[in-house]
């Protein structure tokens, strides 16, 4: 069966967007990761990066504020934006082959069965050590500020998916890029894309 469509969910620092963006760019498809972000802009009003900071870390504050509208009711903030950001998921996996990065993909498309759902994840170390080495210092620890984001992002995803984030059964596939490296995953999924598995194999089945 064809794969059309690949969510790439991640740990912080794993390494997981580049490879998101690197198995889009061999395949020739689209890419969708911050361009979710300006689309939802466009769509709902709110500022780029309120969007940027609450879309994957917002059940911790879902209460904070309320939306009230005639097309929607009244709802936080963030539970508006979940809703706007899932109809756009589901409108970009129509519109041809993809890769989509971390929000929950994975579930808003359990249903299409051309999707492969990735969970790309590190040792701590060197995920501590790429932080640093791609955003810098910061006040915060470089473990804690990864163990955070990882907090943050597992609170989201259980509270709208009601699943638990990373793991194992919830992806087709859990590939960690310190012991691979980031070429041989994208090169491992692609060839999978390229050369498609038969329908009875196991992957379409969960």
């Amino acid at each position: 069966m064809k794969i059309n469509v690949i969510t790439v969910s991640r740990q912080f620092g794993s390494g997981g967007r580049t490879v998101a963006r690197m198995i889009a760019q061999k395949l020739g498809w689209a890419y969708y990761d911050k361009e979710i972000i300006e689309q939802l802009a466009l769509k709902s009003g709110f500022d780029p990066d309120y969007i940027r900071e609450h879309s994957e870390y917002s059940a911790s504050n879902r209460f904070a504020y309320s939306f009230v509208s005639p097309y929607v009711g009244s709802m936080s903030v963030n539970d508006y934006l979940w809703c706007e950001q899932r109809k756009l998921i589901l409108e970009l996996a129509e519109k041809g082959p993809c890769v989509i990065v971390g929000r929950c993909a994975d579930h808003i498309l359990k249903d299409h069965h051309d999707c492969l759902n990735l969970f790309i994840h590190a040792p701590l170390a060197l995920r501590a050590k790429r932080v640093v080495e791609l955003y810098g210092e910061s006040e915060t620890k470089p473990q804690k500020r990864v163990r955070e984001k990882d907090k943050k992002r597992a609170a989201n995803y259980l509270y709208y998916t009601d699943r638990e984030w990373g793991k194992a059964e919830n992806y087709h596939l859990c590939l960690d890029s310190g012991a691979m490296g980031i070429e041989r995953i994208v090169n491992t999924v692609v060839n999978m894309v390229q050369n498609p598995a038969p329908k009875e194999d196991f992957f379409y089945h969960l």
